[in-house]
């Protein structure tokens, strides 16, 4: 009823089944086994997403964005747990939890908002799985610290040992993975149960063979779902396995919940707003600059930068760790929890009202934005065009190669730094810019288009871009993209000629082939050949 992750509600009923409330949760043993198990499945779910190629493709703007996020956050964070009066081992834990964001609730609100296939949706994802790259390193390298501890400090032999036991392992599975699993797995995916069935048998194998050897179980999931990351049947694993995750995982944050200490919780309620604000206003402005500096627009950096206002799973599991480790208090591990729960109520709300709370802030944004110059990409010819295009992405580089061929006049606009990397590109015909500054519009001369086309689908920029267009030119032709009836009709309402709605215009194409099937059978063949030409230009 809140709009809020359920994760919340978990933690809130731990607290209500705890001893600080009713105090009926007494099976403290079982709960604990069956939260393991949920988080084991949780990693062995995030491992099945950690697909090397994928991580390689997400680009130098997620690396550098999330390799900074992480170190500014864990500096400042360190910082401030110092001026806290915590001591050093707290801080560091602390500040490093407070790095890490929550892909499983960005990617749902993303999905949520239709912003997937954004550019700071990319992005984002991208540096998301960079933090879930650096937090499955510290999962492995946190336990090496607990093994000095038991080992009475011999941390170099006991290192020595797991090192090598995990290089020859990680070798054997390599192997495996690439040689063996995929075939044993199209002959299991003939029973989608028998899929089933080996996925969780491979997780509990691995688990047990790396806890055999010095490793955590939560390592051994993660990399059970890694090595069948590359399986062309990843994703419909990972859809099988998340009912078992839910319900196991529900036991772990329930678990949590319940482990809070109320007893000296007027001593926590300062430390928890100061670092609630330092996520919810704090991580979002690195990522800002960050961006900034990398040659983003402040849209993009400001919408980026709300992904990362809170904490994730992966530092609840991490605290939880260093706690069983003796590493930090029940304190420490209350204190980082309240910060969790506030911080994903309030990024929630950040993320669902992004486009509101950008242009309340915009001119707050104008004035702390550190905009790397792009001079080696800004047009020299400053005459008007015919045709202006917004947004140079798959729809909007058929409007170009159509420019092209009719000998037409254009402009393509883009606001990605990237785009300009492309040595296909002719950058006479290109030109880096924010569509929402004005000034920018005069420069381009876009009253004067005859055509101007937008394939960016957020509408307030559409309804931006029309007004400042129709205000003085009430013949052109404007196509703008657009995703849902709703935005249509506000569009068409502003003046806009035409507007492309890619699913029913799907939709409408494959009715009429459909139709045309009476007299060409071919029909669809054809259709394929062309799309298949069209998919490989773009990939």
């Amino acid at each position: 009823m809140l709009r809020q992750p359920i994760v919340i509600g978990y933690l809130i009923s731990g607290i209500i089944v705890g001893p600080y409330a009713l105090n009926i949760l007494q099976s403290n043993d079982q709960v604990e086994l069956f939260s393991q198990i949920g988080i084991s499945v949780l990693l062995f779910i995030v491992g099945l997403s950690l697909n090397p190629d994928t991580i390689k493709d997400t680009g130098k703007s997620s690396l550098i964005t999330g390799i900074g996020q992480i170190v500014f956050t864990s500096v400042f964070g360190f910082m401030i747990m110092k001026a806290l009066g915590y001591s050093d081992i707290i801080s560091l834990y602390s500040s490093i939890a407070l790095t890490f964001s929550s892909t499983i609730i960005i990617l749902k609100l993303l999905s949520d908002r239709g912003d997937l296939g954004t550019l700071y949706g990319k992005i984002s994802i991208g540096f998301l799985l960079v933090q879930d790259v650096v937090a499955t390193i510290l999962l492995i390298i946190v336990p090496l610290v607990g093994a000095h501890n038991s080992t009475n400090g011999n941390l170099g032999g006991q290192f020595v040992k797991l090192f090598s036991s995990g290089v020859l392992i990680s070798i054997l599975l390599y192997l495996i993975s690439k040689y063996i699993l995929p075939k044993f797995s199209d002959y299991l995916a003939k029973s989608s149960e028998l899929l089933f069935i080996f996925s969780v048998s491979w997780g509990l194998v691995l688990a047990t063979l790396f806890y055999k050897i010095g490793f955590s179980i939560e390592i051994g999931a993660l990399i059970a779902g890694v090595t069948l990351s590359a399986s062309k049947y990843a994703y419909e694993i990972s859809s099988r396995m998340r009912p078992l995750r839910d319900f196991f995982i529900v036991m772990f944050f329930v678990l949590l919940g319940s482990h809070l200490a109320f007893g000296n919780i007027q001593s926590l309620i300062i430390p928890a707003v100061i670092l609630s604000l330092f996520v919810l206003i704090g991580n979002p402005l690195i990522v800002f600059i960050l961006m900034n500096l990398l040659g983003y627009k402040n849209k993009t950096s400001f919408m980026a930068g709300l992904t990362v206002a809170q904490i994730s799973e992966f530092s609840l599991i991490l605290i939880s760790l260093g706690y069983s480790l003796g590493h930090l208090d029940q304190a420490s591990v209350t204190l980082i929890t309240f910060v969790g729960i506030i911080t994903i109520a309030g990024s929630t709300y950040f993320v669902i009202y992004a486009n509101e709370i950008f242009y309340f802030l915009s001119k707050i944004l104008q004035k702390i934005a550190i905009r790397k110059k792009l001079k080696d990409i800004e047009l020299e010819d400053d005459s008007a065009h015919e045709m202006l295009i917004f947004g140079f992405g798959r729809v909007g580089s058929e409007f170009v190669e159509k420019a092209t061929e009719k000998k037409i006049s254009y402009l393509a606009v883009d606001y990605d730094p990237e785009v300009f990397q492309n040595e296909k590109i002719d950058r006479e015909h290109y030109r880096f810019g924010d569509v929402e500054d004005l000034e920018f519009l005069e420069e381009i001369k876009l009253k004067e288009a005859k055509i101007v086309i937008s394939t960016i689908p957020d509408l307030h920029t559409n309804i931006l871009l029309t007004r400042f267009y129709r205000a003085e030119n009430k013949t052109g032709t404007m196509i703008i993209v657009c995703h849902t009836a709703k935005d249509a009709e506000t569009l068409y309402s502003e003046g806009v000629t035409y507007v492309i709605l890619p699913h029913y215009l799907g939709a409408y194409h494959a009715v009429k082939m459909l139709s045309e099937m009476e007299t060409n059978q071919n029909v669809f063949d054809e259709a394929k050949k062309v799309q298949k030409k069209q998919i490989s230009k773009h990939s």
